[in-house]
């Protein structure tokens, strides 16, 4: 990879917002994930969640949303640890939870529920 300041910034917020688990897949990266870390780092995280217009706990908030409506437990449980570090509430997830659950439905809303509980347990956050 080439480092440049976007990368730079990057990996700074995945390290302060996941802790060391969020840059060990930086430094375990192999010729076949390079290019998908190399943008997740930069264009993600150093261009995008950089940007100064909206603040991290906001975005993060927007994410979760997100990854609700999409079903991506994995990803959910990864940014409700990211959105703690960011200053979002155990009470505010649940507001994000119920808020999605209305408009994306019941069955990913629903598991979206049990995936959270899981990651909040997990940080010591319910």
């Amino acid at each position: 990879m080439k480092k440049d300041d976007s990368y730079d910034r990057g990996r700074a917020m995945r390290l302060e917002m996941f802790g060391e688990p969020g840059v060990a897949t930086l430094d375990k990266t192999d010729d076949f994930n390079e290019p998908l870390q190399d943008l997740v780092t930069r264009m993600c995280f150093g261009d995008v969640w950089s940007r100064p217009e909206l603040d991290r706990k906001t975005r993060s908030m927007l994410t979760i949303a997100l990854l609700i409506g999409q079903s991506r437990p994995d990803q959910l449980k990864n940014h409700i640890n990211g959105a703690l570090a960011n200053g979002v509430t155990k009470d505010e997830i649940r507001e994000i939870l119920l808020h999605a659950t209305i408009y994306v439905g019941l069955p990913a809303g629903s598991d979206s529920w049990r995936h959270a509980r899981e990651a909040l347990q997990a940080a010591g956050a319910y």
